[in-house]
């Protein structure tokens, strides 16, 4: 379905061929358990209503088994889990969200393997140099897209964002993610080839930003607790 300030209407399931693995030359992310953007001038959207969209998108599109979701269904998809500053300036009118699970509402890939050309994407009036997003329980098969009209300006993956993308659902396996890009981009291209890729907590800049993330050292103890205390998706929701 497409989404547009209001509109609603159905659309056809269109394949796209998205690039894979490695970021491009064009991108840089840093990505942490807190970090979400605290510079003014940054546009939120915490996803939990079209009333409150920034006015720079021009279009939402979920094809396939993508979906505006809330909690967690076994086998398709988990809530992200807010921690540290994660949630800074996206609960209502601006407000900081708690930690713990992600109640509110957020989005869903899908998977493409389940339905073909599965996918969430979001298309702008402007050209952007940033975007922020809560990724939840990161995978290696989570792929980001970003485009200028039909030219690709590069992707990441799951293993771009996080050192042991392994499906965590716990505190480990959310990051804030910090995106950069030398080039513009005017639309971005959430697929999955597993379920799922869960985001919320969506940021957005003309400009690049210079997010401040925790403490290296906090962070670095996280990543030492990641493989004792990560809670698998094995057998569970993705």
């Amino acid at each position: 379905m497409r989404m547009s300030k209001g509109l609603l209407a159905s659309v056809a399931t269109v394949g796209l061929s998205l690039g894979a693995g490695t970021a491009h030359a064009a991108l840089s992310v840093s990505s942490s358990v807190g970090g979400a953007p605290t510079v003014p001038g940054v546009a939120r959207w915490n996803l939990d209503s079209f009333g409150d969209i920034p006015a720079v998108i021009s279009a939402v599109t979920l094809v396939g088994t993508a979906g505006f979701v809330t909690g967690s269904k076994s086998g398709e998809y988990a809530a992200p889990y807010l921690s540290g500053s994660n949630g800074i300036g996206f609960g209502p009118g601006g407000t900081n969200q708690g930690g713990g699970v992600d109640t509110t509402q957020y989005l869903t890939s899908g998977s493409t393997v389940a339905a073909t050309g599965s996918r969430v994407e979001i298309a702008f009036n402007t050209g952007l140099q940033y975007l922020g997003l809560l990724w939840g329980s990161v995978d290696t098969y989570n792929t980001l897209a970003f485009f200028l009209g039909d030219t690709s300006v590069g992707s990441l993956t799951g293993s771009d964002v996080i050192g042991l993308a392994n499906g965590d659902q716990g505190v480990n396996g959310t990051v804030y993610a910090n995106i950069n890009s030398t080039l513009k981009f005017d639309r971005i291209v959430f697929t999955s080839a597993g379920y799922a890729f869960e985001f919320d907590n969506l940021a957005f800049s003309e400009t690049p930003i210079n997010p401040v993330p925790i403490p290296a050292a906090a962070w670095l103890l996280v990543s030492g607790l990641l493989g004792l205390f990560g809670i698998s998706r094995r057998g569970a929701a993705s």
